[in-house]
């Protein structure tokens, strides 16, 4: 793992931002796109999530004063990215964002980068069903494996607040799943 402090100093200074940049890159794309892929769903959409991420990083860079993690910083705006992107889809589309959710996972099967079994695709569908906070709480815990501490770091939220979010998903999960 590279060391942020001087990726930082790097992505500051003229001479080495462009390089220091293509390291940021290659070190987080992978972990922001599983981010992003569990929020977005649809792997294409991902993709433009990923790459309006990465902008909005470079040109607000200098604005990172460093109170957390860079990583953190960047999962905080890979989550609002996607977050933003469902909604202007929602509203483009002419429908709620539940109803989008359900058209996303609907159409899962067809997304040819879904190599899910008909186990995975109902745990999406019943991901789907959450509540957006339950819905981040759970896709970083459960398949990202992030302590509630990072969780806490990135959404701005109590880790006590982070594990009721968790436990009450996991329980409308095992509800929604034993009902279908």
């Amino acid at each position: 793992m590279i060391a942020e402090d001087s990726l930082l100093s790097d992505l500051r200074q003229p001479k080495t931002q462009a390089k220091a940049f293509e390291v940021l890159i290659n070190t987080y794309k992978e972990r922001l796109y599983w981010h992003i892929r569990r929020i977005v769903v649809n792997h294409d959409d991902t993709d433009d999530v990923l790459q309006n991420t990465f902008i909005k990083v470079y040109k607000n860079i200098d604005g990172f004063k460093g109170d957390s993690k860079l990583y953190s910083w960047m999962y905080r705006i890979a989550t609002n990215e996607a977050l933003t992107f469902l909604k202007q889809k929602a509203n483009k589309l002419g429908i709620s964002e539940p109803d989008l959710q359900e058209r996303i996972v609907g159409n899962l099967q067809a997304d040819i980068y879904f190599d899910g079994d008909e186990i995975q695709l109902k745990l999406q569908e019943a991901i789907a069903t959450l509540p957006e906070k339950q819905k981040l709480v759970f896709n970083m815990k459960y398949f990202q494996e992030m302590k509630y501490e990072e969780i806490s770091e990135i959404l701005n939220t109590s880790v006590g607040g982070l594990k009721a979010s968790y436990h009450l998903a996991v329980k409308k999960l095992e509800s929604f799943l034993k009902a279908n």
